[in-house]
């Protein structure tokens, strides 16, 4: 029986749903020094399609979110996927830093 779990994986620069060994999502991050501390930028989300459809996003991104905050960062949410769970999920708000060009400058080029 498959079991999958959210996993962190700070080498890689993102977060993870593991499937028994297998990486099926990544929530991909860089970590940008701002004024007040570390900013970590939520800009890309991604599930395996055949595991679409399960909230299996959702509960990478709560994992990541919740990871980040207790790291002591604030989140940047370029990711549209990061966006809209925050804003169905207002007790991330206080934790968000404004995005700025600063921010989308360390992102990889698409």
């Amino acid at each position: 029986m498959s079991e999958i779990t959210p996993a962190y994986l700070p080498d890689r620069n993102r977060y993870a749903l593991d499937d028994n060994g297998k990486l099926i999502g990544a929530a991909h991050y860089r970590d940008f020094q701002g004024v007040d501390g570390v900013e970590r930028i939520f800009f890309h989300t991604v599930v395996d399609e055949q595991y679409g459809g399960q909230g299996l996003a959702s509960v990478m991104v709560k994992f990541a979110l919740d990871n980040t905050i207790s790291g002591g960062a604030k989140i940047v949410a370029v990711c549209p996927y990061v966006k809209a769970y925050i804003a169905k999920h207002p007790e991330f708000q206080e934790h968000l830093a404004a995005t700025m060009d600063e921010h989308l400058k360390v992102l990889p080029s698409a």
